[in-house]
């Protein structure tokens, strides 16, 4: 679907949100306009208990995904693999992740959104659980399923954030999905808590696989019970806008008409190529280096030491939570004097991360402390990123092809960026020995 011109395709939906306040009736009293339904189809309330739910998810998602790198020394020994096949899990996952991404894009601007997710999520669940009991000898069959985890994400991660966008508008909306990407580092960095901790305490990482899929299922309820579908696109009507059934190649040429769209996907696409290599081999990094360093015995058989996938996962939190929100705050305060505020915020978080990184590696072996602050500060700008790159897509991209578009834009970040970043990090390992 698109909206007919004329709004063009290659400029904000909405570039002055106000606009969308004023399409009340003239007449109308304030008394009146309470009394009458949101534009939306959910109430206040409502709208803020489907971001909870939504958030929830998304911190589960992410707990997933990173609760494998957390004991990722203990599944090395296990299944008696190198780097280079323990760089597959992240890359399977991504690959599967990435393809299915476009499916559910398409799907996700034309059926109900809810239901669409509660299937995946429920699916996801169910896979990830059945990961945890792969036997030794059947490491392939590890890499299948951590591959079919990809099918609940892409039906999430492609859809949630345009429930959002069809429930606010203006700086709400963004105060809105700084909550949600929150999710990520938070989720992160709990994943990396949560599988070091769990490990620990079982004695055995399979454990660790088991704690996200029940919780899983408790989404999947609130899905069905709490979260409203709204009306697409209904909070941003104007009267000139009119709705017309496009086809999805119709769709896809909009978009990449989109220059705003494009550069920021493209923008975007390093930020994964880093986080997704980061976010795998920082703990294992960490470790190796304490090996080196501090005499700590190397992981020949499980449980292997799992504090610096705790420490990791502390880092992240923080960070991810400092950084989403200094990034959003100080967007926010910069748009007064320059309309070009997001894309300026972007730019500047990777381009002071990068030395931050760089140095992390450097002290590895001199200094952990001083590691683990080059670690935080280049995670805390470098996580300026996500909420501000999501809100430019939703006000760049018109609400009926905006599923098409976060999918559009998991597949290039993707394929670019974290699908191959894990492996190539895991192949240079074993080339530099």
């Amino acid at each position: 679907m698109s909206l007919a011109d004329p709004t063009s395709d290659t400029t904000p939906f909405f570039s002055d949100d106000s606009e969308a306040e004023g399409s009340e009736e003239p007449g109308a009293g304030p008394s009146q306009r309470r009394e009458e339904e949101p534009a939306s189809g959910v109430s206040s309330l409502r709208a803020v208990f489907t971001v909870i739910v939504l958030c929830f998810i998304n911190l589960l998602n992410y707990m997933d995904r990173f609760t494998v790198a957390g004991v990722l020394p203990d599944i090395e020994q296990y299944f008696g693999i190198n780097d280079g096949k323990s760089g597959l899990l992240q890359t399977v996952f991504i690959c599967s992740y990435m393809f299915l991404a476009p499916v559910f894009g398409y799907l996700g601007d034309r059926y109900n959104r809810k239901m669409i997710m509660s299937v995946g999520i429920g699916f996801w669940s169910i896979v990830t659980l059945a990961s945890s009991y792969t036997p030794k000898e059947y490491f392939w069959l590890l890499l299948l399923t951590r591959g079919l985890v990809g099918v609940g994400e892409a039906s999430y991660s492609t859809i949630a954030p345009t429930i959002i966008a069809d429930l606010y508008i203006k700086e709400r909306r963004t105060q809105m999905l700084s909550v949600f990407y929150f999710a990520i580092p938070v989720g992160s960095g709990l994943g990396y808590i949560v599988g070091s901790k769990v490990d620990d305490l079982a004695g055995d990482w399979h454990w660790a696989l088991r704690v996200t899929p029940a919780l899983g299922l408790v989404a999947v309820v609130l899905l069905l019970f709490v979260v409203k579908e709204p009306k697409r696109g209904a909070i941003e009507a104007r009267p000139e806008h009119t709705l017309q059934r496009t086809s999805w190649l119709g769709d896809m040429k909009a978009l990449c008409r989109n220059p705003s769209f494009v550069l920021s996907t493209f923008g975007f696409t390093a930020v994964a190529f880093v986080t997704g290599s980061l976010a795998l081999w920082a703990p294992a990094f960490l470790f190796r280096a304490a090996v080196f360093t501090e005499g700590r015995p190397p992981c020949v058989k499980g449980p292997c030491d799992t504090s610096d996938s705790l420490y990791f996962g502390i880092i992240t939190v923080v960070s991810g939570i400092l950084g989403v929100a200094s990034g959003a705050e100080v967007s926010r305060r910069l748009r007064l004097r320059t309309p070009r505020a997001d894309p300026l915020v972007c730019a500047l978080g990777l381009l002071l991360s990068a030395p931050f990184l760089y140095l992390a590696i450097v002290f590895a072996q001199a200094s952990p402390i001083a590691t683990y602050v080059f670690i935080f500060l280049g995670e805390t700008f470098l996580s300026m990123n996500w909420a501000i790159v999501a809100d430019i897509l939703l006000y760049v991209v018109v609400p009926t092809r905006r599923s098409t578009a976060e999918a559009f834009q998991i597949v290039l970040s993707h394929l670019l960026g974290d699908a191959g970043s894990p492996y190539l990090i895991g192949v240079v390992c074993l080339v530099r020995g």
